[in-house]
């Protein structure tokens, strides 16, 4: 297959796998944000993992040649990160269904333009790790579907409870989802422009990974209290963790 399939099949399958996600949510509401919260633990450790065993070690070699300050990058993929975070008040919503659900400051439409931000970003990633190699490109697909998943039930969940019909609900998540597929063509296109930057774009990209791991996910480890769920929720990141190391040796020996 060329690359240009390679990014669009598995930026298609992130965004089915978020599709179905959510819509086992709008059948089993309960079960599905019980499991989310145990997904999103496996995706903190399959982000963390993506980008230390991965990407940054990819930034490395790529900088090589063009002498770029990998770390500083990845400082200010955090960074930017952060900043929009704070500028669209939502990026990321699983704490929302937690006490702080009384406090939220988002409104539908900055939920739907959050979502749609981290869509095209979550396209765009997918798409420049591709154009670096097929075996970096699949890790990083399977980092961002592992968030995408959790998250969108996040989504579908939040804007059930605002009162949106489950009609609307499903057609604003295709039309988000469909953003991601935009984000990965822009970066195709780019091509030459962006091949230049690629040890750039690869740590701002493990900035990234590390911010969403960090800042949102890890957060709802430690704010279950609950021992069983606790532990297992531990485990989970410690073995996405795995599952992302074991995944690129074997991607590799296969190469």
């Amino acid at each position: 297959m060329s690359t240009l399939t390679y990014i669009l099949l598995f930026t298609s399958v992130g965004s089915i796998g978020a599709l179905v996600g959510g819509l086992v949510l709008l059948a089993r509401e309960k079960f599905a944000l019980k499991i989310s919260h145990f997904l999103a633990s496996f995706a903190a450790g399959v982000l963390l993992g993506a980008a230390f065993f991965d990407l940054l070690p990819e930034a490395v070699n790529a900088a090589e040649e063009t002498g770029t300050n990998i770390f500083l990058w990845t400082f200010m993929g955090i960074i930017l990160f952060f900043l929009i975070e704070r500028f669209i008040h939502w990026f990321h919503h699983h704490h929302e269904y937690h006490k702080r659900e009384q406090e939220e400051k988002s409104t539908v439409p900055l939920i739907i333009f959050g979502d749609t931000v981290h869509n095209f970003i979550d396209g765009v990633v997918i798409a420049a790790t591709f154009m670096v190699s097929i075996e970096l490109g699949v890790v990083s697909a399977i980092a961002v579907a592992a968030h995408e998943i959790p998250q969108e039930v996040g989504d579908f969940g939040l804007l059930l409870h605002k009162g949106l019909t489950r009609g609307k609900i499903i057609m604003v998540n295709i039309l988000s989802a469909a953003v991601a597929i935009a984000g990965a063509m822009a970066t195709y296109l780019s091509g030459d422009v962006l091949a230049g930057k690629l040890p750039v774009f690869l740590a701002v990209t493990a900035g990234f990974f590390i911010y969403i791991a960090t800042s949102d996910l890890i957060p709802e480890i430690h704010y279950e209290r609950r021992r069983g769920f606790a532990a297992i929720e531990t485990l989970l990141l410690i073995i996405g963790a795995i599952v992302i190391f074991a995944s690129s040796s074997l991607l590799e020996a296969g190469s």
